[in-house]
């Protein structure tokens, strides 16, 4: 009887230790998601330079070969900005197809939104972010790639 007793105290510990070492890591991979720092986009070099509508349209033909290029990767956009979104410490810039209605917002670096938040609707620009590739609207019908930690180039 002290026998079983005994195993069922060590199973308990195995599990116990199993449990706490499963937190400790999800912890840590928590903590160094949250603190993980990006170099400056604009100190970056950009592997793509594309025109707002081209990329729309590659994202359009094939999403799954669009993403596979443009994903993770910094890429340079020109284009005319249709929408500016100003929030207290944030700003949202868009690029939209007026046709299909497919759109690019770009989230910009908190060092870089006081440059963002002078752009208004039908200002021709060159903006730098990291592409997180699009998600696909069923109800619009449409496609929406977003860009984080994004940077203003030149205003033209």
């Amino acid at each position: 009887m002290t026998e079983k007793r005994t195993n069922k105290k060590g199973w308990i510990r195995k599990a116990l230790f199993a449990f706490l070492l499963v937190v400790l890591l999800a912890g840590g991979a928590f903590w160094y998601i949250m603190n993980e720092t990006f170099d400056d986009t604009a100190a970056t070099q950009s592997a793509y330079t594309v025109s707002a509508q081209d990329l729309i349209n590659a994202y359009q033909t094939n999403d799954s070969l669009a993403n596979a290029a443009y994903r993770e990767q910094i890429i340079t956009v020109q284009g005319r900005v249709t929408e500016v979104e100003a929030a207290d410490t944030t700003v949202n810039i868009k690029f939209t197809d007026p046709v299909t209605g497919s759109y690019l917002i770009f989230d910009f670096q908190s060092q870089h939104v006081a440059d963002a938040k002078v752009l208004q609707a039908g200002d021709s620009v060159a903006i730098k972010g990291s592409c997180s590739g699009n998600i696909y609207s069923m109800l619009r019908k449409a496609h929406m790639i977003s860009f984080k930690r994004s940077v203003l180039v030149t205003k033209f």
